[in-house]
């Protein structure tokens, strides 16, 4: 079965990052999660991404925050996919990471969410891992079917009660 490293380069990011593992853990995924930084511990980093294979890593999912450079390093030395998941920042809301992850150069990929994006970067490590194991395809298939079941009742319900009546009943 694959495997799935969480990185982060800072403590901070991690409420954010455990949504990843909430995720992993649904499904069963096995995981590893690290807070590794590529500027403030450069050796034990590069250790890490060029062994992530080696331990069974199918995918990476790397958060970071400000210049994030990390899931960009990270794809720069591992084989595999890597996802960046950019962390909300407090002087540019995000969005210096966004731009930092998304602007990877030709030959680097990586893979992009929203910012505090790191469920749906899980989501999608799970279908890439997906891709030759049938069930865990049928595992995401249930929780797609169980999205549409909990959009379903919650349309009903405001038919039934009405808008006004709904939103009190989420407060």
């Amino acid at each position: 079965m694959s495997k799935v490293s969480i990185v982060m380069g800072s403590d901070s990011d991690l409420e954010i990052m455990s949504q990843a593992a909430k995720v992993l853990e649904e499904f069963g995924i096995e995981y590893e999660m690290k807070i590794i930084s590529a500027h403030r511990m450069p050796d034990i980093f590069f250790d890490y991404a060029k062994g992530a294979k080696d331990r069974g890593v199918s995918v990476i999912i790397a958060g970071a925050g400000g210049a994030a450079h990390l899931p960009g390093m990270c794809a720069a030395l591992f084989p595999l996919p890597v996802i960046g998941v950019p962390i909300h920042t407090k002087t540019l809301s995000g969005v210096d990471s966004l731009y930092s992850i998304v602007q990877m150069p030709s030959g680097i990929p990586v893979a992009t969410v929203a910012i505090n994006g790191a469920k749906n970067a899980a989501l999608l490590a799970l279908k890439m891992i997906a891709i030759d194991n049938d069930g865990l395809l049928d595992k995401l298939a249930a929780y797609s079917e169980n999205m549409k079941d909990e959009v379903s009742k919650k349309c009903e319900k405001i038919e039934k009660i009405g808008y006004k009546e709904y939103l009190k009943s989420m407060q």
